[in-house]
Order: C-alpha cells, then sequence, then structure tokens
C-alpha cells in the first residue's frame, strides 16, 4: 500500500517499475490452479450466503403482508427456517444436528422448533389470526433466545473453563 501512494504521489521511477513488475503474481491464479478442495469451499460459501439472503429476504418480504397474519407467518417461519438452515453448508447437516442437540442447546432447540411448528400449524390448518399471531411472537422470542442467551452462556462457559 505504502509502494501503491509513493508511485501515485509521483515517487522515484525505480519504485514505480517495481510496482508494475509485482503486477503478474497478484492475478496469476487461474481456474486449473484450484484445489477441489478450495472450490467445495467456494461452492459451500455460495451456498451460505444464497441461503442466508433468500431467508432473510422472505422474512424481509413478509413485512408487506404484515396485515394479514397467515401470510406474514408462512413467509417470516421458512425464511427464518432457510436462515438458519444455512449454517449447515458451513459445517455440515450431521454436525449442526449434533450441536443442536447438544446438551448446552438442547432446550433452546426445542423451544425453537416447537414454535416454528406452532406457528406453520396455527397458520396453515387452524387458520386463526389471533393463534398465529401469538405462535409468531412466541417464534421470534424463541429465535431472539437461541441465537443470544444460548451463545452468550457458551461464551460464559467457555472463558471460565479458560481462566
Amino acid at each position: 500500500m505504502w509502494k501503491l501512494n509513493q508511485s501515485m504521489l509521483g515517487g522515484d521511477e525505480e519504485l514505480q517499475d517495481n510496482l508494475l513488475d509485482g503486477q503478474e503474481g497478484l492475478c496469476s491464479i487461474s481456474p486449473l490452479q484450484l484445489s477441489p478442495a478450495s472450490c467445495v469451499r467456494c461452492l459451500g460459501r455460495l451456498l451460505v450466503l444464497t441461503c442466508l439472503r433468500l431467508g432473510l429476504a422472505l422474512s424481509h418480504a413478509s413485512l408487506i403482508v404484515f396485515a394479514k397474519p397467515i401470510k406474514f407467518a408462512v413467509l417470516f417461519t421458512f425464511g427464518n427456517m432457510l436462515a438458519v438452515g444455512s449454517t449447515a453448508f458451513v459445517i455440515g447437516p450431521g454436525q449442526q444436528m449434533r450441536m443442536m442437540l447438544d446438551p448446552v442447546r438442547i432446550y433452546a432447540t426445542a423451544i425453537y422448533v416447537g414454535c416454528v411448528v406452532l406457528a406453520l400449524i396455527c397458520a396453515l390448518l387452524i387458520h386463526s389470526k389471533v393463534l398465529t399471531i401469538l405462535a409468531i411472537i412466541s417464534e421470534i422470542c424463541a429465535l431472539i433466545w437461541t441465537l443470544f442467551v444460548v451463545n452468550l452462556t457458551i461464551g460464559v462457559l467457555f472463558l471460565e473453563l479458560n481462566a
């Protein structure tokens, strides 16, 4: 970076020549030099980002139909499931299930999955707007608890064990 600044500010000619000579090494990697493992990692990152963005888009799009609780519940719930499930592409579905069923996280997982199922049952089978709204509120609370409180507990336990 310093070399780039010096050459732009009118540094010496030798420095500008050295900067241009090193340019070939910056972009010299070709698709043939990529290992299969790095291709799989790139594909995995692409799938994670795609699922996460699609999930967040569905969750945000559900706000458009906020006045219709049943449509809101279906979009919001499927959006959350896609966003949470996107981590399966990073660590694998088996490892994610083992982590979700870990004794520290089992209660949070059970409550969140129960709230998701309850929201879908209220929206798709019962067709009750009041129950659907209550189920969505409980789903949001369970998601917040799962994301923040459980991860905070794990962080505190980690700090206590390493102290």
